[in-house]
């Protein structure tokens, strides 16, 4: 039989789609990471905690401005609500998150395992959405605040003013170059940057402290014109609580920390099923990562408030989204000022890089195997071009403006902890723990409150998130749409029963059919096979029944077992528990030839309603017009037609 010679691909294709093949493999590698390694392997703790930290910590660059903004003179006290809030509600319920998920699934798989069908697969797609809001915002808003830092220099001001916009996209598109070449988080990079950057800061708040004290007045005007402004203590707690919310990008870095768990250096002892020393280790990671940043966001907002003029916090202002940077030029000169900056502008662009690599790691995690992915979608270099470009559309919609972005990542942050609280407190109420429950239930409370007075204050959040959670759906229907007739089995197994009735079979003409399963009676078998003959116009009864209990339709790719069984003395029967009827049925007919060398022939009969609504029923439920979609399948997975299985309708 003659062949077509298909041309090779382009290099830029096979440049594009590198490394596709192995995606989706088990124990594939589905992003930029290198695998975790082993347990014994791994990193310590601290050191993985920098790699979490170049995204947590890097917040200082903007949220003292962030938080001057929002609550004024009150911000040191918001502050504090803050750390609270971080140190006994967000704290505790990643512990318990890293507990749960130890292979750095997050709180999304966890509440993935709540629900089943396409409800759980739709809210983990809303999730998502979410999720690549929070990553996609990191990467802009990170990339908007590090060009401040440029513009805003003393030395490059003059040159750099105006072009805050352009700076900003050639950051993001540094971003995706770096990734299109090749990316591996460097653990090493990233403790060389937090610590640089955390000790810089430490001699800004130190210099800073010295400064307050030293001026006496300072203080003593600050609590003169607050006790002014808000009048009693109790007043001042009451308002920082309402501002609280707008101070939600303090929290962000948590779902990054479970994340890196796979990187962290474990017991000798520990297992896949329980690494027991990795949940010990991720725990002190996110437990010293709270408490470094609540002492620097406490310290930071005192000084600022204290020091920096609030006409310079706003718009336009030297402060602006730079409020330490500020200090450092002021208080410690040029030199020091500027070599402050190239550490925030590198930490903040390498969070933007973990923001990137975090977006390639949970795309993949969860897309193809609900089939819900493109083909291409499976390799690095096509999404990094696609996060690329809409990081520049963001980036142009806020118009690189720091606080403008605040919204949208606070929105992405407060979902991601809201569902995590939700997930721990279901966790502990499965598990019978009381206490844990009501805490964990207070913290959901406390949080779903934050994350609805932010969404009101600020919509754009929502609406940014929203629209990513739109794409996601619809890319994602559109992909399963297009892959529907796919074959989708991954394997398929024969107990003994039913590999005797396919060695018996195999002597003679394999003829199986199709059998939509109903009181499994003596009359439903010889009624079947009666109709079958008259339809077909073929003598004897040397049949093999075949049935499929669909399970759970919105499932993609599974394995497949077929056991074997004689009923009422005489009928052989093949039973499979699938996703699809007609998917099922084609991976059996292709392992029957292979095994066989023989070709199978499956007997089916027409389904009555609408050729529409029936594709409908096989697209949601695995069930509809079984014989055109099991030939079709079969025909995208077998393109020479003389080594296809035969599908026969009367």
């Amino acid at each position: 039989m003659a062949t077509t010679e298909h041309p090779p691909p382009s290099r830029l294709r096979s440049w594009m789609l590198e490394g596709l093949s192995d995606m989706g493999k088990s124990g594939g590698h589905t992003g930029p990471h290198a695998e975790p390694e082993p347990p014994h392997q791994g990193q310590a703790w601290w050191r993985v905690m920098c790699l979490t930290g170049v995204d947590y910590f890097s917040t200082l660059g903007y949220q003292p401005g962030i938080a001057a903004l929002a609550a004024g003179l009150l911000s040191p006290v918001a502050t504090i609500v803050l750390v609270l809030v971080t140190l006994v509600g967000a704290l505790p319920v990643y512990r318990r998150v890293a507990e749960e998920s130890p292979h750095g699934e997050g709180s999304i798989a966890m509440l993935e395992r709540l629900l089943s069908f396409w409800q759980g697969k739709l809210f983990v797609l809303t999730l998502l959405g979410f999720a690549a809001t929070d990553f996609l915002i990191t990467i802009t808003l990170s990339a908007a605040d590090a060009s401040t830092h440029l513009v805003e220099n003393p030395h490059l001001t003059g040159t750099l003013h105006n072009h805050q916009m352009v700076i900003t996209l050639i950051l993001v598109a540094l971003l995706g170059a770096v990734f299109l070449k090749g990316f591996l988080e460097a653990v090493g990079v990233a403790v060389a940057l937090v610590g640089v950057y955390l000790a810089l800061n430490v001699v800004v708040v130190m210099v800073g402290l010295w400064h307050v004290v030293t001026a006496g007045h300072v203080i003593t005007d600050w609590s003169s014109a607050l006790t002014a402004e808000h009048g009693n203590i109790f007043a001042m707690v009451g308002v920082a609580l309402l501002v609280f919310p707008k101070l939600a990008l303090g929290l962000s870095g948590f779902e990054t920390g479970v994340a890196v768990m796979p990187h962290v250096k474990g017991d000798p002892g520990d297992t896949e099923e329980r690494p027991t020393g990795r949940i010990r280790d991720t725990k002190k990671l996110l437990t010293a990562a709270a408490l470094i940043m609540s002492v620097f966001l406490i310290a930071t907002s005192f000084i600022t408030t204290l020091l920096i003029p609030e006409k310079d916090f706003e718009s336009g202002g030297p402060a602006n989204g730079r409020a330490l940077a500020y200090l450092a030029h002021d208080y410690l000169g040029g030199v020091f000022g500027t070599v402050y900056d190239i550490s925030t502008i590198a930490i903040l662009w390498f969070a933007g890089a973990s923001a990137m690599a975090g977006l390639l790691n949970l795309m993949p995690r969860y897309l193809p195997r609900y089939g819900m992915a493109p083909h291409w979608a499976r390799a690095v270099r096509p999404m990094v071009i696609v996060f690329t470009l809409i990081g520049f559309l963001v980036t142009w919609i806020f118009d690189a403006d720091v606080d403008a972005q605040g919204g949208a990542y606070a929105t992405g942050v407060l979902v991601l902890i809201s569902s995590a609280a939700i997930a721990v407190t279901i966790a502990a109420r499965k598990a019978g723990q009381r206490g844990w429950t009501i805490g964990f239930a207070v913290i959901s409370a406390v949080f779903l409150y934050v994350t609805v007075a932010n969404v009101i204050e600020r919509p754009d959040g929502v609406k940014i998130g929203a629209c990513f959670i739109a794409g996601i759906i619809l890319v994602s229907l559109l992909s399963r749409l297009a892959r529907a007739f796919e074959l989708r089995v991954t394997s398929v197994t024969l107990d003994a029963m039913a590999e005797r009735f396919i060695r018996d079979i195999a002597s003679r003409k394999i003829r199986f059919i199709a059998n939509e399963p109903d009181r499994r009676d003596k009359a439903e078998y010889r009624d079947k096979i009666e109709q079958i003959r008259a339809d077909n116009d073929i003598p004897g009864e040397d049949f093999v029944f075949v049935e499929v209990t669909v399970l759970d339709p919105s499932e993609f790719e599974a394995s497949l077992t077929v056991r074997g069984e004689v009923l009422h003395g005489r009928y052989r029967v093949l039973t499979l528990e699938s996703s699809s009827i007609p998917n099922a049925l084609a991976a059996l007919l292709l392992h029957v030839r292979d095994t066989t060398g023989c070709t199978p022939h499956m007997y089916f009969e027409w389904t009555e309603g609408s050729p529409f609504h029936q594709f409908l029923r096989f697209f949601l439920f695995g069930q509809g017009e079984v014989a055109p979609v099991t030939r079709e399948v079969l025909r995208e997975a077998e393109p020479d037609r003389a080594r296809r299985p035969r599908v026969h309708t009367g």
